[in-house]
């Protein structure tokens, strides 16, 4: 598993005990309006959309909000029109990023993540330049200690799962989109909790980042992007050693 993995796992539970829960009921709206406008409103006939439900449900967001994020993405209440802007780029030394944002003003988004590129001495590069080198994949994160690890193999692979390896006190359970719900589904069934899920990117190869001050700078740059309203996800390939994510958490 990456650092980055590793720093998404810091982040998702520093998220769950800070007070920023008005931001993420945003992202996660916009995220069902999308789904939505693509899938439908059912969530029987819509896997994407099911999946969004319980990560709202998981941080507590009200259900009208759910509700009329649903009514959005289908047309059902009128508001401004949202889309999906990919930005790629390289970070100083490197590193490739790619920023995923869900906007309703393409001009704004662009100005402000060109901004924080700019800011940190980063460069935005052509489309597909980045993108080539990560694939989509499901990736789901459970505790070591939730489950015994036999157990946990034979369920996700029954699921549909192509890969599952132990990284300290968490396993890696690694899908195709398309089963992705499949694997989701089958955990919650089984009662096994997860620190987080999403169909996010891999990059088939990382970058090291050694040295507290290159880290910290890098990360500093990752949050920034992060911070942004319209920003959904940042993404990018490189590796910390653990211990020194753990040290810059703090």
């Amino acid at each position: 598993m990456s650092g980055h993995s590793k720093w998404a796992n810091i982040k998702h539970k520093k998220g769950a005990a800070d007070a920023k829960r008005g931001r993420i009921f945003s992202k996660i709206a916009k995220e069902i309006m999308i789904a939505c406008g693509h899938g439908g409103g059912d969530i029987n006939s819509n896997p994407t959309l099911r999946t969004l439900i319980q990560k709202a449900r998981a941080v507590n967001m009200p259900a009208d909000n759910v509700d009329r994020a649903i009514k959005r993405g289908t047309g059902q209440l009128q508001g401004e029109r949202i889309e999906e802007i990919l930005f790629e780029g390289f970070a100083p030394g490197g590193v490739a990023l790619i920023v995923q944002a869900l906007s309703d003003n393409r001009n704004r988004t662009v100005a402000e993540v060109r901004h924080v590129f700019t800011k940190h001495g980063g460069n935005l590069a052509g489309q597909g330049q980045v993108m080539r080198s990560f694939t989509r994949r499901g990736q789901i994160l459970v505790s070591a200690a939730a489950v015994e690890e036999d157990q946990l193999m034979e369920l996700v692979l029954e699921a549909g799962a192509e890969d599952m390896t132990r990284d300290g006190d968490q396993y890696e359970v690694l899908t195709d989109p398309a089963q992705f719900v499949n694997v989701v589904e089958a955990l919650h069934k089984a009662d096994i909790p997860t620190i987080s899920s999403e169909v996010t990117l891999i990059p088939a190869n990382y970058v090291p980042v050694a040295g507290k001050e290159k880290a910290a700078a890098l990360l500093r740059f990752v949050d920034e992007l992060d911070e942004l309203d319209d920003v959904q996800n940042v993404y990018s390939n490189f590796d910390i050693d653990a211990s020194l994510l753990e040290e810059l958490n703090k």
